[in-house]
């Protein structure tokens, strides 16, 4: 299997999820607690983005560095805003 392979199988495994302890326990299984912390906070950078919060207001809330916001927020497009409007509505 080539390297570029295992994000599609990564996201394929995700899709068979169903439940929020699903989906923790395998990012706890394959990450550190550091890299849940960082995909962890740059979602919440992202929700911030989202809400129209400023970068000052982001860095103060998240600890986030100011690349970090920067680089959310031109990466940021149809993924987090659709996981974001779900989110809302429950």
């Amino acid at each position: 299997m080539e390297h570029t392979d295992f994000s599609e199988l990564l996201f394929e495994a995700m899709a068979t999820l169903e439940t929020k302890d699903e989906i923790k326990n395998l990012f706890n299984d394959i990450c550190t607690p550091k890299e849940v912390k960082s995909i962890a906070q740059r979602f919440g950078v992202a929700k911030m983005l989202n809400e129209g919060a400023v970068y000052s207001e982001i860095v103060k809330a998240t600890g986030a560095s100011t690349a970090t916001v920067s680089r959310v927020n031109r990466t940021m497009d149809t993924g987090c805003k659709t996981a974001l409007e779900r989110m809302g509505k429950k």
